[in-house]
């Protein structure tokens, strides 16, 4: 609903189908491989780069409910990228990223950070530096994946035609504001979105019964982080606005693009904040928003649904605010292998130590998934654009993707023949003569 909302109506079908493919695409993949390179033989004691076993869930010790949930995960991280390119992409350049993405690309990612084997698991018995990488329910494994694959194929993919550049290639005084041809259904989605944000952030606790301080104080985060993102984007935006034209305007689209970058950056760590450390998170995410959406523009780089700003933007400072604002009872309550933590930067500062550990440990983090995604989608991106299957024909994107390549409308709008309301309208004088109805009624004048 959010990526349909977004986009122009000549578009609204394919976005949609991409959309529905994201999930069957990443369905399939992460069952033929995704769920084998992420968590196959998974060893607390071990550390690995990637997962061998359990390919096509071929093994009766494997946790059903556990591929079901990550399958969801690897979904989002396609869809990311989906909405960033849209308008422009091909089908075929389509459907080998997604599959590229959730069959191997974010497996890598979830088994180093996730797995109990991964390198920069938590959960693993020796974590990196006493801590390993804390990203709950996926600021970075899912958001800065995807992430980073939107700038990359948006950089490649170049922008929509009149966007930044007229007819003849050059440079626009002002960028051409394209507007969403739907903000109800923008916001239908980011509801949709902020209610299913729930279920990532207080399921990723894995176990209500054990872990019910965890996903309670998940559920907290996510409403606050959420909530002070809308307000903040939005209060922000209207001021900006006021400086610039001298009028309030109260953008709609900032405020919910802004509530959905506060729940990306809420996402990591959710588990471990306090309610005041999440309302600030949430605040600074609806700046960072702004901030990216502009910047965005100023690069003359073409976010279809402001994709990257939410996604990348929400989730390098989700990683980064929990190395910051990470309570240690929290840590200490649902990991396990972390002992005595100091907790994020502020907290070791307010007990006159200054240490950074954790924060670094995200920093690391981040760097290895932008490092391994880049690594892999980029030469795929380029070999794409060099073999002309990464953009649709020039004239395809003019006509609009639903009828170049669908062949049909999202809407049906075409209103009854001219023709028979003339006749209706003379058939219904003649009845109504005698009745005095008259010619200034209802019916007529939409005639008219």
């Amino acid at each position: 609903m959010l990526c349909s909302g977004s986009v122009r109506s000549k578009n609204v079908q394919n976005v949609i189908l991409k959309n529905i493919l994201d999930a069957c695409g990443g369905a399939i993949g992460f069952w033929f491989f995704g769920y084998a390179f992420a968590y196959g033989g998974e060893d607390p004691d071990t550390v690995t780069f990637i997962g061998n076993k359990h390919f096509l869930l071929h093994d009766s010790t494997i946790y059903f409910q556990k591929w079901f949930f990550n399958f969801s995960f690897a979904a989002t991280t396609a869809t990311i990228v989906a909405g960033t390119i849209a308008e422009r992409c091909q089908m075929i350049a389509y459907l080998g990223y997604s599959l590229l993405i959730t069959g191997f690309v974010y497996p890598v990612v979830v088994h180093a950070v996730w797995s109990e084997s991964g390198f920069l698991s938590a959960f693993n018995t020796n974590p990196l530096l006493g801590y390993g990488m804390i990203d709950h329910a996926g600021s970075g494994v899912v958001h800065v994946t995807g992430g980073v694959t939107a700038v990359i194929a948006a950089i490649i993919a170049g922008s929509r035609k009149g966007r930044f550049y007229d007819g003849n290639g050059n440079l626009l005084d002002e960028p051409l504001h394209i507007p969403p041809h739907s903000v109800s259904l923008q916001a239908l989605g980011v509801f949709i979105l902020w209610f299913g944000w729930y279920g990532f952030n207080c399921g990723s606790a894995q176990s209500i019964t054990k872990n019910y301080v965890a996903a309670s104080i998940a559920a907290v985060s996510t409403t606050l982080g959420g909530s002070m993102a809308c307000v903040t984007a939005l209060c922000v935006g209207a001021v900006l606005e006021k400086m610039k034209s001298g009028h309030f305007s109260y953008d709609l689209t900032h405020a919910l693009n802004g509530a959905l970058t506060g729940l990306v950056s809420i996402t990591a760590g959710c588990s471990v904040f306090e309610p005041w450390a999440a309302a600030v998170v949430g605040m600074v995410a609806g700046v960072i928003y702004l901030l990216v959406s502009h910047l965005l523009i100023k690069l003359r780089i073409d976010d279809a649904v402001d994709a990257i700003p939410v996604h990348l933007g929400g989730g390098l400072w989700g990683v980064v605010a929990t190395g910051l604002f990470a309570s240690p009872s929290h840590l200490s309550n649902l990991y396990d292998n972390i002992n005595d933590p100091v907790g994020g930067w502020f907290y070791a500062w307010s007990k006159g130590s200054g240490d950074a550990t954790m924060l670094g440990v995200q920093l690391l983090g981040l760097l290895f998934i932008i490092g391994w995604t880049t690594a892999i989608m980029l030469p795929f991106f380029l070999v794409l654009s060099k073999a002309n299957l990464l953009r649709v024909d020039a004239l395809e994107e003019d006509v609009g993707l639903d009828i170049s390549h669908h062949y049909a409308r999202a809407y049906n709008l075409e209103g009854p023949d001219k023709a028979q309301l003339l006749a209706l309208m003379k058939r219904r004088r003649e009845r109504d003569k005698d009745r005095q109805f008259g010619r200034n009624n209802r019916f007529e004048a939409v005639v008219r």
